[in-house]
């Protein structure tokens, strides 16, 4: 199956080697180029320009990044938006993944781990590189979430939140686990029904508040 992508950056250039890179890849293939948030809009406006995913500049004249991944959030939430910036600080990050975005990138990685992002992406639903979950992901937790009591987890379901924040796809963690994808899967849907979460986000933040990743 083929996903296809939008590319917003309003670097020219930038914008043409990321297409060039892309659509080198298996399963991805480069639906149009934006130059910022409004003319991502206007690309929209008819249904056949409307992607799988956004790969999403941050600093954007006219409609920047945190702009455009909210109204996407808003208007076409089921559009995964990839953030891809030169900026790296918390604050950057925490406000991109605040305004929608279900996975960041700097700028200067290789081919290989942008492709290994979208695969991610079109599995999980969500990349972030360890750094991003480590120095990110506990910030919001502290910050951000309810406060929710340690529930009495059984052993695997301890071991299987140790995974969660790294990279490892929900396969990968299976193989970790000497354990089939489907009962990884039922360890995922069991603690989304018994932690009233819906997304890996929400299990990397209880797993980060506890102390449940691996370190």
């Amino acid at each position: 199956m083929t996903h296809t992508i939008a590319i917003v950056d309003d670097h020219l250039l930038i914008a043409k080697a990321l297409s060039a890179i892309v659509e080198n890849f298996n399963h991805y293939e480069v639906l149009f180029e934006a130059e910022h948030g409004k003319a991502l809009i206007e690309k929209f406006n008819q249904k056949k320009n409307i992607p799988d995913i956004v790969l999403l500049d941050i600093s954007m004249p006219v409609m920047d990044g945190f702009e455009t991944a909210q109204w996407l959030k808003e208007q076409h939430p089921d559009v995964l938006v990839l953030a891809l910036s030169m900026q790296d600080d918390d604050q950057t990050l925490i406000k991109m993944i605040k305004a929608g975005a279900r996975g960041y990138l700097h700028k200067n990685v290789h081919p290989a781990e942008l492709e290994k992002a979208l695969d991610a992406l079109v599995q999980n639903k969500i990349y972030f590189p360890e750094w991003a979950t480590k120095r990110v992901m506990h910030n919001m937790a502290m910050q951000d979430l309810p406060q929710q009591p340690l529930l009495k987890l059984n052993d695997r379901e301890k071991e299987f939140l140790q995974y969660i924040g790294t990279e490892l796809t929900y396969r990968e963690i299976a193989a970790k686990m000497f354990c089939s994808p489907r009962t990884v899967e039922g360890y995922r849907d069991g603690l989304f029904e018994k932690l009233d979460l819906k997304t890996r986000v929400g299990l990397v933040m209880y797993a980060v508040k506890h102390g449940l990743l691996k370190p």
